[in-house]
């Protein structure tokens, strides 16, 4: 991960983003990668420069405790295992979430989210992190879809459509790019249809709109349909 600084630019009207690299990019990546040094599409998200908060640092150690009540490995271990994964992930940048932390809340927001891959890739059941896990956020639901875990309870989950298939449409003839989903389990899946979105959203205090997910992740979830790209 490259540091960087952005700077928005207008002229005649249009708005332009001028980002100012640390150091020189690998301009034979760049090519490899997207076809072209001159013009190529990149991903980005506004940092937050404000400290890293409390509920970052509660959030950290109450999902390690959960690491260490399903595998056994101590916390302090955890911490160091983690710590370098993210000096390894921003090539080399140290975070600390002591109160006297200069890290800020996007880097605690980089920590969490190797937490949260890993417990999802390996499986380990959301139990104290569970209850402060940012459940507005869209990755979350995200990671919840792409792994089948009930955003509700972290047990095995269906998909859900927000936007109803109507009766009689065969769900293999339907390109699911085009609708937004959500990761439910089956006391949940029907619960919500029970209730209504409304009232199930103020219960859970999560929302209900859903989220879209691209053909490669519907694929591998394996929710079969017929997309506009095939």
């Amino acid at each position: 991960m490259q540091r960087s600084r952005t700077q928005l630019v207008e002229d005649n009207h249009r708005y332009y983003l001028v980002t100012m690299l640390d150091e020189k990019p690998n301009l034979d990546h760049i090519e490899t990668v997207s076809g072209s040094r001159d013009q190529f599409y990149m991903d980005w998200e506004l940092a937050d420069r404000r400290k890293a908060r409390p509920q970052q640092r509660r959030l950290f150690f109450a999902l390690l405790t959960d690491i260490y009540t399903w595998s056994g490995m101590a916390t302090d271990f955890l911490k160091d295992l983690f710590y370098m994964e993210y000096r390894e992930y921003t090539a080399g940048k140290q975070i600390s979430l002591s109160d006297g932390t200069k890290s800020s809340v996007s880097d605690a927001n980089i920590l969490l989210d190797l937490v949260i891959d890993f417990m999802f890739e390996w499986r380990v059941p959301f139990k104290e992190g569970y209850k402060l896990l940012p459940r507005e956020q869209e990755y979350y639901l995200f990671q919840c879809c792409r792994h089948r875990v009930c955003m509700i309870c972290g047990n095995r989950a269906d998909i859900h459509h927000v936007d109803v298939i109507g009766a009689g449409l065969n769900r293999t003839h339907v390109d699911h790019t085009k609708r937004h989903v959500m990761a439910l389990c089956r006391l949940h899946h029907s619960e919500i249809e029970q209730i209504g979105a409304n009232a199930f959203s103020a219960k859970y205090h999560v929302p209900v709109d859903g989220i879209k997910l691209d053909k490669k992740t519907l694929k591998r979830i394996g929710l079969k349909g017929k997309y506009s790209s095939d």
